[in-house]
C-alpha cells in the first residue's frame, strides 16, 4: 500500500550525480595507512568513512536529507554521463578494497560491512546494463515531483544564506528536469516507452507543479514552492535576521527563478509527454515486452529481492500465500456470524463506501478525524515498544497529508524518512483526497507499517546507529526495509494492536495485498498478464476498493520487481525468528532477536540470514 518517496528519490540520486574525488585504487589513502598495532577492521573501517564521505559529495541532495548544507545550493547532476561516473568511482573503491585489505583478517562486523559494499557494487553493475530499460518519470517513481518534495520537507532556512541557496536549487530544478526529459527521449528511442496512465500522470503533476502564482499571476494561491520559499523567508524575517526590503528582494528573485528556469524546463516536459501520449496503446505491457525484457525483469527481481529466487518460484509463493491468507480471512468472517461466502464478505465491506462503519466522510472532517486516529494508534503502540525492543528510535514521527500537488485518489501512504540529527522528524504521508479508498478496517495496520514498529522504527534506529560505518546506516535494501514493515503489522498484533476484530481482518487485508503483489507483478511482466488480468485477481482475493486496485496494478507496471520484496522479506524475517525460536528454546528472547535485526542497518536477506545464526550460536554457548 506504499512506497518510500524518500528513499526511492536518493537512490535515484545517488545513481545519476555530479562527479566525485578522483580514487586511487593503487594507492592506499594516507589516513588508514597506519601503523602495524591498528587492526586490519580498524583500518577498513576507517576506509569506510573516506569512502562515504566521497560518495556524499555525488548528492547535494541527500546530504541536505541528512541534516548537512554540504553543496547546500546544488542540485544532483541527473544525466547518463553523471551515473556513468559515479559507477566508476564505485569500481575504482572496490578496485582499492580488494588491494589494500586482507579479508581474513577482518572481524565479523566488518567482513559484513565488506560484504555489502561488495554487494551494492554489483547490483549498481547489474542494473547499469539495463539503465535504457526502466522509465525514468511515471506517475509513481519520478523525481519531476520528487524535486520539489525534497527542497520544501528538507531544505531548512535558518539564516540569510539558505535562502540564496534555495533560490540557486530553483534554478538547479530547471536544470535537472531538462535531464531527465533527455533521458526519457533517448529509452523512448530504444522501444522503452512507459504505459500511457504513467504519461498521464507525469502531465497531472508536472501541470500542479508549475500552477499557481508565480507561474500564473492571475491565481489567487501561491505555487507549492512559492509558498514554501516565502515561509521560509517571513520566518527569518520574524525572527530579525532580514529586513523587509531584503525579505521582498528575495522573493523577487525565487519568483525570478521558478519563471525563468522551472517553468520552461517543466514545459519542456509536459510538452514532451503530451505530443507522445498518442502514440501509446491504451493496453499496458509488462516488462516482458521491452527490449531485453526478460534479463531486464530478472535482475530486477534479484535487486528487489537480493535473493535468486525465480520469476515462476515467486508467483508460486504468492499463490501459496493468498490461498493461507483466504483461510485466516474466512475464521474472521465465520467469527463475526456473516452469513455468505468470502467473496460476499468482501462485497459487503465496500458495498457502501459511505457507512461510517467501514469509511469515513469525504470532507476535511473526515480527513481530520483519519489522522487524529491514525496518531492516536501510533501512540498507543509506542507505549508497548520497549517490551519488545531493547533498541528505540529517537526521532519524531508525524502523521500528515500528502501535498496537493502529489495526491492522488487511492494512491499508497508512504513514508518520509526523518534527519538523522533529529531537525526534521520522520513522516507519515496519507492521499486523502477521496476517503472512499481509505477503509477504517486497514488503517491501523498501515500506521504499524509505516510508523512504528514499522518503517519510521526500522529508519530512524538504523540512522542512529553508532559503531557501524555510516554508509551503513544510510543502506538500503527493498526486501529488508519493506520486510520488516510487514512484519512489524504483525508484530503489532503480538503487542496487543488490533482490539477490533475487524481491524484484524484488515491486518489479513495488508498481508493479503502484499501476497497478491507477488502473483501479479510476476504474472504483469514475466507471464504477460494484462492490466484487466491482474485487477480481476486482485478483486477476487481480496475487498480492496476498485479504485486503489487500479491505482495499484497501474503503480506495478511501471515499476517492475519492486512489489515482490514486502512479502519476499517478511517471510525470511519470520523464518528466522522460528529458526531461532526453535533452537534457542527457553533461552529465546524476542527483544534480542529484535536488536539483531535491526541493530546493523538494512542488510541483503543472505547476510541477515548470516547475521541470526551467529546470533544464534552465540547465544547457545552462553
Amino acid at each position: 500500500m506504499k512506497r518510500l518517496f524518500i528513499l526511492s528519490a536518493v537512490a535515484l540520486a545517488l545513481s545519476a550525480c555530479s562527479e566525485a574525488p578522483q580514487t586511487n585504487s593503487t594507492t592506499q589513502p594516507a589516513s588508514v595507512a597506519e601503523t602495524a598495532q591498528v587492526s586490519e577492521s580498524e583500518r577498513l573501517n576507517a576506509w569506510f568513512e573516506e569512502k562515504y564521505e566521497e560518495q556524499l559529495q555525488f548528492s547535494p541532495l541527500m546530504m541536505t536529507r541528512l541534516g548537512r548544507k554540504d553543496l547546500y545550493d546544488q542540485i544532483d547532476d541527473m544525466s547518463e554521463q553523471a551515473q556513468d561516473k559515479r559507477l566508476a568511482w564505485m569500481a575504482g573503491t572496490v578496485d582499492e578494497l580488494k588491494a589494500n585489505f586482507d579479508y581474513s583478517k577482518l572481524d565479523e562486523e566488518t567482513k559484513i560491512s565488506y560484504d555489502i559494499w561488495m554487494f551494492q557494487f554489483e547490483q549498481a553493475k547489474k542494473q547499469a546494463e539495463f539503465r535504457r530499460r526502466n522509465y525514468v518519470l511515471t506517475q509513481m517513481n519520478g523525481m519531476q515531483s520528487m524535486l520539489p518534495t525534497l527542497l520544501i520537507n528538507y531544505h531548512k532556512v535558518a539564516e540569510a544564506s539558505d535562502v540564496d541557496a534555495y533560490i540557486s536549487r530553483l534554478k538547479g530544478v530547471g536544470k535537472a528536469v531538462e535531464q531527465l526529459t533527455n533521458q526519457v527521449a533517448i529509452n523512448a528511442d530504444e522501444g522503452v516507452k512507459a504505459p500511457y496512465f504513467a504519461y498521464e500522470g507525469v502531465i497531472k503533476q508536472s501541470k500542479a507543479i508549475i500552477s499557481g502564482k508565480p507561474f500564473n499571476p492571475n491565481s489567487d494561491k501561491d505555487s507549492s514552492l512559492l509558498a514554501d520559499v516565502k515561509a521560509k523567508i517571513a520566518a527569518l524575517q520574524s525572527a530579525g535576521d532580514i529586513t523587509a526590503e531584503q525579505a521582498a528582494a528575495y522573493i523577487t528573485d525565487a519568483e525570478a527563478a521558478l519563471v525563468e528556469d522551472v517553468m520552461p524546463a517543466y514545459g519542456k516536459l509536459i510538452s514532451w509527454f503530451e505530443n507522445d501520449l498518442p502514440n501509446i496503446s491504451r493496453d499496458a505491457k509488462g516488462a516482458w515486452s521491452l527490449p531485453q525484457g526478460e534479463a531486464y525483469y530478472n535482475a530486477a527481481l534479484a535487486l528487489r529481492t537480493t535473493t535468486d529466487l525465480t520469476a515462476d518460484e515467486i508467483h508460486q509463493i504468492g499463490l501459496n500465500e493468498v490461498e493461507r491468507i483466504l483461510g485466516e480471512m474466512e475464521k474472521i468472517k465465520q467469527a463475526e456470524g456473516f452469513d455468505g461466502t468470502l467473496k460476499e464478505f468482501f462485497a459487503y465491506i465496500k458495498s457502501d463506501n459511505t457507512d461510517e462503519r467501514f469509511y469515513y466522510p469525504n470532507t476535511d472532517e473526515g480527513r481530520q478525524a483519519y489522522l487524529d486516529d491514525a496518531t492516536r494508534f501510533l501512540d498507543n503502540i509506542a507505549a508497548k515498544l520497549p517490551d519488545f525492543f531493547g533498541i528505540l528510535p529517537k526521532a519524531d514521527l508525524v502523521v500528515k497529508r500528502v501535498e496537493p500537488y502529489r495526491e492522488q485518489a487511492g494512491a499508497p501512504q508512504h513514508y518520509f524518512a526523518g534527519s538523522p540529527d533529529g531537525s526534521t522528524p520522520g513522516v507519515y504521508y496519507a492521499h486523502l483526497i477521496d476517503m472512499t479508498t481509505m477503509p477504517k478496517n486497514e488503517m491501523e495496520a498501515i500506521a504499524y507499517h509505516e510508523g512504528n514498529p514499522g518503517h519510521h522504527m526500522q529508519i530512524s534506529i538504523a540512522q542512529e546507529l553508532q559503531g557501524v560505518p555510516k554508509f551503513r546506516t544510510t543502506s538500503f535494501f527493498n526486501s529488508y526495509v519493506e520486510g520488516w514493515a510487514l512484519y512489524a503489522e504483525s508484530v503489532a498484533k503480538e503487542m496487543g494492536g488490533y482490539q477490533n476484530p475487524m481491524s484484524d481482518f484488515g491486518r489479513l487485508v495488508s498481508e493479503m495485498w502484499r501476497a497478491i503483489r507477488l502473483v501479479v507483478d510476476t504474472g504483469i511482466h514475466a507471464k504477460g498478464w494484462t492490466e484487466e488480468e491482474a485487477n480481476q485477481f486482485f478483486r477476487d482475493n481480496s475487498p480492496v476498493s476498485d479504485g486503489a486496485i487500479k491505482t495499484e496494478v497501474q503503480r506495478y507496471f511501471v515499476w517492475p520487481g519492486q512489489a515482490t520484496s514486502y512479502k519476499i522479506g517478511m517471510l525470511k524475517i519470520l523464518e528466522l525468528r522460528a529458526k531461532a525460536e526453535a533452537e534457542l528454546g527457553e533461552k529465546f528472547d524476542i527483544r534480542d532477536f529484535h536488536d539483531v535485526v535491526l541493530g546493523s542497518g538494512a542488510v541483503p536477506l543472505a547476510i541477515l540470514e548470516r547475521m541470526v545464526d551467529n546470533w544464534i550460536a552465540k547465544e547457545k554457548a552462553a
